[in-house]
Order: C-alpha cells, then sequence, then structure tokens
C-alpha cells in the first residue's frame, strides 16, 4: 500500500483545511486599517492563510469578534501547507479602562453620593 497523495489531492486538502478553520474562527489580525482571518491561535503566535494575507510585520492588533484582545509585536516564522506562522516578541493584554497607579480596596466605594437636607 502506498502513501503517496499527489501535489493536485495536497493541494485541495489544504485548502478544505483552511476553508475549515476560516469558518470555525472569530478570531482576526488588524494591521492598519485591513483586517485578515486568523486561522489558529496560541500562546507563542497565530497562522493565517497564505494566499489571502501579504506578510505581516510589526505592530498588530488580536481581536476576536469586537473584542480587542491583544497588541503584539510580531516576526513571521515558517511557511507551510498553506499557512503562515508568526511569533509573538510581545504580546499585551488589552484592557478596556487605564490601569491604576494605586491600591484599590476590594470593597471601596464607587463614588460619593452627596446628601442634602
Amino acid at each position: 500500500m502506498s502513501t503517496y497523495v499527489s501535489r493536485e489531492i495536497r493541494a485541495e486538502l489544504d485548502a478544505a483545511r483552511i476553508a475549515a478553520l476560516k469558518k470555525a474562527s472569530r478570531l482576526r489580525v488588524e494591521v492598519g486599517n485591513n483586517s485578515y482571518k486568523i486561522l489558529r491561535l496560541w500562546k507563542d503566535g497565530f497562522t493565517v492563510e497564505t494566499e489571502t494575507t501579504p506578510r505581516l510585520r510589526g505592530l498588530v492588533d488580536v481581536f476576536d469578534g469586537a473584542n480587542h484582545l491583544y497588541q503584539c509585536l510580531i516576526v513571521a516564522a515558517e511557511e507551510g501547507a498553506g499557512e503562515m506562522s508568526y511569533e509573538f516578541k510581545r504580546s499585551t493584554a488589552s484592557a478596556d479602562k487605564a490601569p491604576l497607579d494605586f491600591y484599590r480596596a476590594p470593597d471601596a466605594p464607587i463614588a460619593l453620593l452627596g446628601y442634602e437636607d
């Protein structure tokens, strides 16, 4: 029994796998005003489709739908099977408010209410 798969069949299998990953993923990477679908995301990097995505480099933003997850500094790692993988040099989680420069007690009041006579 032979395990050889022709180039045409391998290309079709890769295209079907990438189409399934694109359909299942809500993640995207934004560079400037352009956004590209992320196929897979892990702790140290992510992959995008090679054919539809130009070579990325530098500072990018990672989103899950409308939620901003990370701001990342990336470098290209390797290309294969229709995917280009990128590694994070730096990955900073996004927050919806500015960080505090002082300790806030968990039971601290949110606001002060005025009292009138």
